[in-house]
């Protein structure tokens, strides 16, 4: 969905998913081969994890979700795994009301981003044998806290994630971010481990 949202706008997309949802499934097919080229071309370049973001996905219903988004990556995943990789999947935003379906992308890692309870979403993940990954708040914490505020929330992420998480941000790290914050949170999960 991300990439049609590309190709067609986010507003005219999610317009064209009430006016047109078959020609919406027509775009989705197209966007759907074109990603998988994408992602054979990465591994075969020598890439061993693929991300794949979807972040129009937290923008429409669960529903609208599991018919619009989650088969097509599903189909992404399905050819990442048989091209020997691992898959990724972010959709940024509040994806409380998904992570169970996120669950079911085929992808081996669901980023998280820093609206979603952590601890529940790990154990909705884990439950289904799927790595979490996130998910404290890039600007508040990163960019805009204190060394402290970035150990604290990365020891949060560990206490809570269990060994099979990755603890990071739950969405990208701005420009801007303060190197020192950035080695805290390197110093704070070598603490942790």
């Amino acid at each position: 969905m991300a990439e049609a949202a590309d190709l067609r706008g986010v507003s005219q997309l999610l317009s064209d998913l009430y006016d047109r949802p078959q020609w919406v499934t027509e775009l989705l097919e197209f966007c759907t081969e074109e990603a998988i080229a994408f992602a054979r071309a990465q591994i075969a370049a020598g890439a061993d994890i693929i991300g794949v973001g979807d972040a129009v996905g937290s923008q429409v219903s669960p529903r609208m979700y599991r018919q619009f988004a989650l088969p097509y990556e599903q189909r992404i995943f399905k050819a990442i795994r048989a091209a020997g990789a691992v898959g990724r999947l972010h959709v940024c935003g509040n994806t409380s009301r998904i992570v169970a379906d996120m669950a079911t992308s085929g992808a081996q890692i669901v980023d998280l981003d820093w609206m979603v309870d952590w601890s529940q979403a790990v154990q909705t993940l884990a439950g289904r044998g799927v790595a979490a990954c996130g998910n404290f708040d890039p600007v508040k914490v990163m960019l805009q806290g204190t060394s402290a505020e970035v150990r604290q929330a990365v020891l949060r992420c560990v206490a809570a994630g269990g060994a099979t998480s990755f603890i990071n941000a739950g969405c990208e790290i701005p420009d801007g971010t303060p190197a020192e914050n950035l080695l805290a949170q390197y110093r704070a999960l070598c603490e942790a481990h």
